[in-house]
């Protein structure tokens, strides 16, 4: 199962050094197959995004991610984008960039728009409970939904500890993303 990191500016901040040093060793402790760097309000978001991508580059077989900046992505040589649930509209532009694309979804009917439309993959959130995300999908739902979609699927929400990932291992997800698992 793949391991997707998603970055917090509370917990790797946006002090330039400090970002790099703490990115580097939880990536070297988890060695995950993605990374996110997603900070919804960095000013210079671009600055960072350049210290994460060049960061990642160091790891082999780490595909690297900005959050819903497609064409930042493209100019500083990241894997790809992941854009939220409302840029389904976007998914086309990315892929005209060359990049692979992650797009946040919450029902059945996001993921297969989202497959219909060309992403690449696809977070459905929340498996689990999650502050201020809702009513949690659980890992019923989410085996029925990998069933019912050729998309590959990350499990997102609540995953902040093993007994979560053990509860989504059996359910043919593609993998798991996560903020609070990563550190």
């Amino acid at each position: 199962m793949k391991k997707y990191l998603i970055t917090s500016r509370e917990f790797y901040t946006d002090t330039p050094a400090v970002f790099r040093g703490i990115l580097q060793e939880q990536l070297i402790k988890y060695m995950p197959d993605f990374a996110l760097y997603r900070d919804k309000s960095n000013p210079h978001y671009d600055v960072q995004a350049d210290h994460f991508v060049e960061v990642c580059k160091n790891f082999m077989g780490l595909k690297s991610f900005l959050h819903q900046e497609y064409e930042l992505a493209a100019s500083l040589g990241a894997n790809g984008v992941h854009l939220t649930s409302k840029q389904f509209d976007k998914i086309q532009n990315a892929k005209s960039l060359g990049l692979e694309v992650i797009i946040s979804t919450h029902t059945k009917e996001e993921v297969l728009q989202a497959e219909k439309l060309g992403a690449d993959y696809v977070t459905y959130s929340p498996i689990f409970a999650t502050p201020g995300k809702g009513e949690p999908k659980g890992v019923g739902n989410l085996e029925e939904l990998v069933k019912d979609v050729n998309i590959k699927v990350f499990a997102l929400g609540g995953i902040i500890k093993e007994e979560e990932v053990n509860a989504i291992e059996g359910s043919g997800v593609y993998g798991f993303a996560s903020i609070r698992y990563f550190y």
